[in-house]
């Protein structure tokens, strides 16, 4: 072990040595781990970051909630031209499912409408998001009240004229949040009276519930009529705590098939999408996505493998006399070959841990000019950006390593003179 530690040791002392009396050379050699290292982990940091804000936005959705429609969220193997024919979800489906659902926690409505021009007195905001759900979404998403409350189940079924607001549509409307409770704002040629403010949440992509106008379900339908299909009408569903998801998925479509009167031999006409297969396929594109970086990352690497695997043989070239009179005193093959080894491992491990500070630099700097978005380098990825720097070392410094330990004690010294 002391005689290892000892190799180790003077790999280091040699890394050192090159890196001071051949800076230039060096540079030029370690800038290619560098580069890779840096390319790699900001990959997996970016990616990490992406995956963690989308977790985040959905943390307020159960995974078990689910969505029935007349589309797919994912892929199908219905064709196009049949389910563009399905017929659309409709009000009333979900009044009787309400009904009919026994393992069902809430069931809500959703009508889906382009953004609007909401105003209060010369203040306007334009493109603002309009959430038409009925009452019940705020128990399935688990919405978070900074002011007042949300619209009750009279208020839904009635279509009163309320609206609960985002945290930047209130405060780009009013003073304060706090003062938005009360008054009345113009939307759709309407007088709407806010009820309630959400808690700031934060956005990702330019997509956050702080833009976003709640307003009753049969306000919309009031407006844009009873069963609009360009409105692609979705019935929410959560069910209770415990309750297993096939078997409720299962009495789902039985309900469905009896609501629209399906013969055995007939296929489902709706869809029954669910939020853990979304969660799913974000972790298969984020997976993909790590995968296709990892892969352009690595001819970086494979450039920097070069740059080690050139300057060890410049520093076997460079130390041939001081190897042969190492191996004419008794030092073995593998002490050799393990010094040149430790020594190419450390050149790496150091253009690795500058790649790994200019990522952090980096995502500092990324994180200033995103907002919200934050730049996450875990110690999990900053572990794999050092081993990986260790392996390229290593696979670099085999081939120089084995032509110095197989050099002949009495030709090395002759040729080192």
């Amino acid at each position: 072990m002391i005689v290892y530690l000892r190799v180790l040791r003077e790999g280091i002392n040699f890394a050192i040595n090159a890196l001071i009396n051949n800076k230039l050379r060096t540079f030029l050699s370690l800038l290619g781990v560098t580069i890779g290292i840096f390319s790699i982990i900001a990959v997996l940091a970016a990616v990490d970051s992406l995956k963690s804000e989308i977790q985040d936005s959905l943390k307020g959705l159960d995974n078990s909630t689910i969505y029935l429609g007349n589309f797919s969220f994912g892929p199908t193997e219905v064709p196009r031209w049949k389910w563009e024919q399905f017929p659309v979800a409709s009000y009333e489906e979900y009044q009787y499912l309400k009904k009919n659902l026994n393992q069902a926690q809430a069931v809500a409505f959703n009508l889906n409408v382009r953004n609007e021009t909401i105003k209060f007195e010369e203040r306007s905001i334009e493109n603002a998001n309009i959430g038409a759900f009925s009452h019940e979404y705020y128990d399935i998403e688990s919405l978070q009240l900074d002011h007042g409350r949300f619209y009750n189940e009279l208020e839904s079924n009635n279509g009163a004229q309320v609206v609960v607001i985002g945290h930047e549509i209130a405060t780009s409307l009013f003073a304060q949040a706090e003062q938005a409770v009360g008054k009345k704002v113009r939307l759709y040629g309407k007088k709407f009276t806010v009820i309630g403010v959400l808690k700031k949440e934060g956005s990702i992509f330019n997509d956050s519930k702080d833009t976003f106008v709640f307003v009753p379900v049969n306000v919309i339908r009031n407006i844009f009529g009873a069963n609009n299909r360009n409105l692609f009408p979705f019935i929410i569903m959560k069910p209770l705590s415990g309750t297993d998801n096939e078997a409720f998925i299962a009495d789902l479509k039985l309900k469905m098939r009896l609501k629209r009167g399906l013969r055995p031999e007939q296929e489902d006409d709706f869809f029954v999408n669910q939020l853990q297969g979304f969660a799913d396929a974000i972790d298969d594109i984020t997976g993909t996505m790590n995968l296709i970086g990892i892969i352009i990352s690595a001819f970086s690497l494979l450039v920097g493998g070069f740059g080690i695997a050139n300057i060890m043989f410049v520093s076997v070239k460079e130390r041939t006399n001081l190897i042969g009179i190492q191996k004419s005193l008794g030092a073995k093959r593998r002490f050799i070959l393990y010094q040149f080894l430790f020594e190419a491992m450390i050149l790496a491990i150091i253009g690795g841990i500058f790649g790994l500070i200019l990522v952090f630099f980096a995502s500092i700097i990324a994180s200033q000019f995103t907002g919200d978005f934050e730049f996450i380098l875990s110690p999990f990825n900053m572990f794999i950006g050092t081993v990986v720097a260790a392996i390229i070392g290593l696979i670099s410094g085999i081939l120089p390593a084995l032509k110095a330990s197989k050099l002949d004690p009495v030709e090395a010294i002759r040729t080192g003179m």
